[in-house]
Order: C-alpha cells, then sequence, then structure tokens
C-alpha cells in the first residue's frame, strides 16, 4: 500500500482553501447526502448504517446502527443526539482536526442522524481547551442556520433540528459518555449506574444516543455512497475509512486517513518511516489505554477483530510511536500520572488504585524499586480490573501490565540497580 494508492474520503477536503466554509463544503458534495436522507423515512436510514457495518469511531467499536435503533420509535418524551468531542484520550487527535478542517460534514452527519433517530436537539461536546475548534465549528453552525440546513423546517421537509455547541471544562472522565451527560446537565462529570442506559434515560432522563465525531461524519458519505461502496474498504467486520493519529517518533507525525486493518508497517511506510532511523521498540494502537505492541506486531491489522486478537484494543487508533532510547517504565509512569489526575473520584479502585500504581512507578523510575513492586503493581492492576465504576480504570491498567508483560526485565533491571547502589539491600533478597 503507498500513499498514493489511497484515496481519501473523510478528509478529502482538508488540504482545499478554506475547507471550514459553507461555500467551499457545497462545492465539494457538501449538503447533498441531508436532502436524499430527509426524502427517505428514518428506519431507511437506520437500516442503512447497519448494512454499511459502521462501527463507533470512539473506541469501543460499538455498531453505530444498532445503537441507534435502541432509541425508541415513539416520541413520548423529547430524544435527543450527543456529540462526543471531548477526546482527552493521550495520544489521540483525530476529532479536533476534523471539525477544525470540515465542520460541516459533522453538522450535516448530525441532522442525518438526528433525522434518523426522531431527534430535534443536538448537543456537541468540546473540549475546553480546544478553543480553536469550538469557535470554528460555531461559526459552521450559524453558517448553517443562515443557509436554512438548521432550524425549523429545514429544506422544506418539515423536520426541525436545532444544534448546541457546547463547551466541557477540560476533565477526560467526560469523555465517558454517562460522564459527559451528567456534565452536560450542569453537574460534576461522574459516570452514572448502568442500566439505565442513556437510549432509555440519558439527557435530562430522555431517550439519548452518543456518537463520536468521527462515526457521525462518516454518515453523509455513507448516504451518498451506499452500503456497499463503504464496506469495500476495511474489513468485513470493521468496514469502512479511518484516520489514524501518528504521533511520536516517525519522521512525520500527523493524521492519516487509511482503511481499517491497514498495519502499523503500512502506517509507518506512509508517516516517512522512524525518526532518525532509530528502531522501533513499542507503540499502542489505539491511545494510552490500549496495551502496548511492540515490533512482533508491526503486521497486526488494525480493525476491531484484530487489535483484539492481538491483545490489545483498536481504540481511538492513537498510535504512539516510541523508538529504542525510550524507557518503558518511565512512559507508563508518565501515562498512570495522567490517570491518577483524571481519575474523578467516584469508585475506589480507581480513586485509590491509580494513587497506589502512580506512586509505586515514581518510586522505581527514581531508583527506590524493589521486585516486590512488580508483584503489587500487578496486584493493584489486578483489584482495579473489572472492579471500577467505568473504563477510566481498566484503562489506567492496560500499560501496566502489558508493559510487565512485554518489558518485564526493564523494570526488574530498576530493581537491580538500586539493590547495587543501597548497601542495606544487598544479599536481602
Amino acid at each position: 500500500m503507498t500513499a498514493d494508492s489511497l484515496t481519501p474520503v473523510l478528509t478529502k477536503r482538508w488540504l482545499s482553501p478554506q475547507s471550514w466554509r459553507l461555500a467551499t463544503y457545497e462545492k465539494l458534495e457538501g449538503y447533498t447526502a441531508v436532502r436524499k436522507a430527509l426524502a427517505g423515512t428514518p428506519e431507511q436510514l437506520v437500516q442503512l448504517v447497519k448494512a454499511a457495518g459502521l462501527r463507533g469511531r470512539g473506541g469501543a467499536g460499538f455498531p453505530a446502527g444498532v445503537k441507534w435503533s435502541f432509541m425508541p420509535p415513539n416520541e413520548d418524551k423529547p430524544h435527543y443526539l450527543v456529540i462526543n468531542a471531548d477526546e482527552g484520550e493521550p495520544g489521540t487527535c483525530k476529532d479536533i482536526p476534523l471539525m477544525m478542517a470540515d465542520p460541516h460534514s459533522l453538522i450535516e452527519g448530525c441532522i442525518i442522524a438526528s433525522y434518523a433517530m426522531r431527534a430535534h436537539r443536538c448537543f456537541i461536546y468540546v473540549r475546553g481547551e480546544a478553543l480553536h475548534p469550538i469557535r470554528r465549528l460555531t461559526a459552521a453552525v450559524r453558517e448553517a442556520y443562515d443557509a436554512g440546513y438548521l432550524g425549523r423546517d429545514v429544506l422544506g421537509s418539515g423536520f426541525d433540528i436545532d444544534i448546541t455547541v457546547h463547551a466541557g471544562a477540560g476533565a477526560y472522565i467526560c469523555g465517558e459518555e454517562t460522564a459527559l451527560l451528567d456534565s452536560l446537565e450542569g453537574r460534576r462529570g461522574q459516570p452514572r449506574l448502568k442500566p439505565p442506559f442513556p437510549a432509555a434515560a440519558g439527557l435530562y432522563a430522555a431517550p439519548t444516543t452518543v456518537n463520536n465525531v468521527e462515526t457521525i461524519a462518516s454518515v453523509p458519505y455513507i448516504v451518498n455512497g451506499g452500503a456497499d461502496w463503504f464496506r469495500e474498504m476495511g474489513t468485513e467486520k470493521s468496514p469502512g475509512p479511518k484516520i489514524f493519529s501518528i504521533s511520536g517518533h516517525v519522521e512525520r507525525p500527523g493524521q492519516y486517513e487509511a482503511p481499517l486493518g491497514t498495519t502499523l508497517r503500512e502506517l509507518l511506510e506512509l508517516a516517512g518511516g522512524m525518526k532518525g532511523g532509530v528502531p522501533l521498540k513499542f507503540w499502542t494502537p489505539g491511545g494510552s489505554s490500549t496495551p502496548l505492541f511492540t515490533t512482533e506486531h508491526l503486521d497486526v491489522p488494525l480493525d476491531f477483530e484484530g487489535a483484539a486478537e492481538a491483545g490489545s484494543m483498536l481504540g481511538t487508533t492513537a498510535v504512539q510511536v516510541f523508538n529504542e532510547t525510550v524507557s518503558v517504565p518511565w512512559a507508563v509512569m508518565k501515562w498512570t500520572q495522567f490517570y491518577e489526575h483524571e481519575s474523578c473520584g467516584k469508585c475506589t479502585p480507581c480513586r485509590e488504585g491509580t494513587f497506589w500504581l502512580a506512586q509505586i512507578l515514581e518510586r522505581m523510575v527514581d531508583g527506590h524499586g524493589t521486585e516486590a513492586d512488580i508483584d503489587t503493581l500487578l496486584d493493584v492492576c489486578d483489584n482495579i480490573l473489572g472492579r471500577s465504576f467505568c473504563a477510566l480504570g481498566d484503562g489506567a491498567t492496560s500499560p501496566i501490565t502489558s508493559a510487565i508483560k512485554y518489558f518485564r526485565d526493564e523494570f526488574v533491571d530498576l530493581c537491580e540497580k538500586n539493590r547495587a547502589s543501597s548497601p542495606e539491600l544487598v544479599g536481602a533478597s
């Protein structure tokens, strides 16, 4: 696979002059899908997205059409569509450039998805620190209102839709869908107990669907191209294109659109190879909350099934690449400090566990660890995994357990150095 052989879908407008403007968007097939969608029924749209096999691009990979079908068909209560644009996962940077370069593709997707789910109000929850995307998205929403794509009786269809752009306050936990809903309601961002699930009682206790930016931005292309066209890209169980955020020790870090199932070997070729020719040591396939991969995994297909079979997760396809100069325990410590800081504190396993994990790793990296600390780390991870209130706790354990699995000798070396420099520990093992 070469860069020349890839035809961009999601990123095709990104390099156009003033790509974020409505005029540019309309010149490049913009708002043609919404006309087609409004001519059909909501049921037809849900069926189309199901047939296309579009899976959630926010990390979990749940089929979008199935998620949409959970929304009740009646309208006893208002229905809401909420877009998760919080993007706080370390290494993930695909939604912000998408909103910066092509905000109207997200808005058009929101209109179509809202119509499919009988929602007349859509909220786009953007990470608070992302000031530029918030401003650009707000301006794009204003343009869409002025052009008649939003508001009352959209394009004479009788369908009403309002979009509100909401700025979060910069909490990683608000990337969890129910914590995001609490934050939207003006409360502290903390995950809710499920059930009830958002489709039954979400925002303001009404039926709600929460989708990622990239998921919804894919919808207009599916409406225009059809399910079979969408399935031509990617793999059978993970169809379609995906934006891979490549950062770290590569020559050209950035956003690379490629079909799902692409391998790191192919992505490195697109990104110009390893920086300075220093060999690869370890990498994350989907951000810091996914288990690490090593050079053994260069040819693992990066789709939802391939990553899972190899012992990790596709996550948000935030590919962080580290060369041989990086200490694995140090990198894991930095990530763990992040999770400790971002834990909302609602549940004991995550609140206390991330604190202890960070403290142990800091002690080891400072040169005061013992081999018993390695077992303690695994024990604490075991007490967090599957026992925390939401996935933040599980994600915090992933880099630690996978790092010890593949690079245990580096943790042991830290302890050996400590023993050598501490006379009282010599012979005390």
